[in-house]
């Protein structure tokens, strides 16, 4: 597995846990808001190969609980079953960040026992979605399998969204929180202008305008907070 970036240490990535995060590059959406554009590409420079990775989490035993891995989109990637068993097998606990365009291999990791969490990008509500991923003709029938195999409570999981003032407002909410009725945690995540963002002049919405769209949502999820606020 080759590795494009990692974070030695975080609080955040993976929740209630100490983990560090490891990014894969490679992705098959194209949203304009994304914080890690600049690994889109899967032939940027490798940071460090699988087994040089393996003996970094050999220095981290006793300091960190787990293992977030994210993107890019991991599930691309092939030989994720194998990187994962050799995180498994350290003792680490392991959690990954996921577009929900690859269901059948989200189902393999979670039927073999190697995913302790799996978080979700819910990127808008179903009219929406091509044009908020850039992709306009995008088939999300492979998502909505994705969310209704989380919804089923088949292991720990988060949807969360990424809220941008050119890309979302109430009806996009209402829509969502049809969607994910019933899920057990979801997320409303405050975009960020960073210079890794590809489309300039995209906006964040007021915490106050935030707690608006939580209150859409909120009957509908069992847990719902706001994030980067």
């Amino acid at each position: 597995m080759q590795i494009h970036g990692l974070q030695k240490m975080t609080l955040l990535d993976f929740p209630g846990k100490v983990a560090c995060t490891v990014f894969l590059g490679g992705c098959d959406l194209r949203c304009p808001f994304c914080h890690n554009w600049d690994i889109l590409d899967p032939s940027i420079p490798v940071l460090m190969e699988e087994d040089e990775f393996y003996k970094f989490l050999d220095k981290r035993e006793g300091l960190l609980d787990g293992v977030a891995i994210t993107g890019g989109e991991p599930l691309l990637r092939t030989g994720m079953v194998e990187f994962i068993k050799g995180i498994k097998q350290k003792g680490f606990l392991v959690k990954l960040d996921t577009n929900g365009n690859h269901p059948d291999r989200l189902k393999k990791l979670v039927s073999e026992g190697l995913l302790d969490y799996v978080a979700v990008d819910i990127k808008n509500d179903k009219n929406r979605y091509g044009e908020t991923v850039g992709i306009p003709e995008l088939d999300i029938s492979r998502i909505e399998e994705t969310v209704s195999f989380l919804l089923e409570g088949n292991v720990p999981y988060e949807f969360r969204t990424t809220v941008v003032k050119q890309f979302h407002d109430a009806d996009s909410f209402k829509g969502i929180a049809e969607w994910i009725d019933g899920a057990e945690h979801y997320f409303l995540q405050s975009f960020v202008d960073r210079e890794t963002v590809p489309f300039s002049g995209l906006e964040a919405y007021s915490p106050e305008e935030l707690e608006n769209f939580k209150t859409i949502v909120e009957p509908h999820v069992k847990h719902i907070e706001l994030r980067g606020v």
